[in-house]
């Protein structure tokens, strides 16, 4: 097995488990202007909630330091996450300063929509190469239910389009599907995705954090989502592209592009996970189902060196053997895992 800890220009760092650190997701903001059902349901996180105070969230240059000292450790991927990123200000100025780090091969970035249309030229400019958008169906009322403010499904896709023409391409979208809800709107948005040309990817309902309500009985498995569309549109499994992806490919036999699903409760991935994720305070959590994060912030305020920091994370990663899909079982119930919009997708 390769060395675990990572010195600039080394070996990728290692966990337990002989998992190698390959991506990085950077949350710059744990507010967002949806309340999706399955993430930040209204009846509980109301008008009066209150997010972090903006003092405590890491400065952009506080970000992208950790970025430059990641990226030893084996980071090529950087995905910007929230909340929804959109909603902080002067956002393509972040994306500028992450461009221009060396090594970072794949700039990319989650988001709602929602300011998209806005914003899609300025962080095209800035360096985002590109970009994923949340879209739980086009039914315009399933889709206000899901994002729980009926923000309207036209104004997202106006984003995607803005998207499309300021070259943030391939433009994928991800899709959380919850029985009940909008298993229905499967195979319309693989219809409509197939005749635009786009990736859509089918996320199974997962139980990340503790305010979602989830039940195994909403969960609509991937093999169904897969038989539903191959029903009319045929379809064949594809090659992972790389190492620790965690959607499972499947393209249409006749040649009109591929779909792809992400099955973290029927069919864990575990075993190849390569992703790290840093809160907007700067907390560095090893797993989406974490229960506690590492405190980077302090770090960064208090006067450590840049190698100071990288071995925390390298002792940190060392020490990672979470593989929470796998186990996940009466044991796992009811522990005090973080919520999604602390720490990103």
């Amino acid at each position: 097995m390769p060395p675990m800890d990572a010195p600039p220009g080394g070996a990728p760092a290692r966990d337990l488990l002989g998992r190698r650190l390959h991506d990085l997701r950077i949350s710059v903001t744990d507010r967002c202007n949806f309340r999706c059902v399955y993430c930040m349901p209204a009846e509980i996180f109301g008008a009066d909630f209150a997010f972090v105070p903006r003092a405590e969230l890491l400065s952009y240059e506080e970000s992208a330091r950790l970025v430059r000292i990641f990226v030893p450790l084996g980071v090529e991927k950087v995905r910007i996450t929230g909340g929804e990123p959109l909603v902080r200000r002067d956002l393509p100025d972040f994306v500028a300063m992450l461009s221009a780090i060396p090594g970072v091969r794949d700039l990319t970035l989650t988001t709602n929509g929602a300011a998209l249309r806005r914003l899609a030229g300025p962080l095209a400019d800035a360096g985002l190469r590109r970009i994923t958008v949340s879209l739980d169906s086009l039914d315009p009322e399933v889709f206000a239910r899901m994002n729980g403010i009926g923000f309207p499904v036209s104004r997202v896709l106006e984003g995607i389009d803005a998207a499309r023409e300021a070259g943030l391409a391939p433009v994928k979208v991800n899709t959380v599907v919850r029985r009940g809800l909008n298993d229905a709107s499967v195979l319309p948005l693989a219809r409509w995705a197939r005749e635009a040309g786009l990736t859509v990817r089918f996320i199974e309902y997962m139980d990340v954090g503790q305010a979602n309500g989830w039940r195994l009985d909403d969960v609509v498995p991937a093999s169904e989502i897969v038989d539903t569309i191959g029903r009319e549109f045929p379809l064949e499994p594809v090659a992972p592209a790389y190492r620790g992806e965690v959607a499972d490919r499947w393209r249409y036999v006749d040649g009109g592009g591929e779909i792809g699903v992400i099955a973290s409760v029927t069919e864990p991935f575990c075993g190849d996970c390569s992703r790290a994720r840093v809160s907007a305070v700067g907390e560095l959590y090893t797993c989406l189902f974490g229960t506690h994060g590492h405190d980077l912030r302090s770090l960064l305020r208090g006067g450590a060196t840049d190698d100071e920091i990288r071995a925390s994370i390298v002792e940190v990663w060392r020490g990672r053997a979470d593989r929470y899909s796998e186990i996940r079982s009466d044991e796992t119930e009811g522990l005090p895992r973080v919520e999604m919009f602390a720490i990103g997708g």
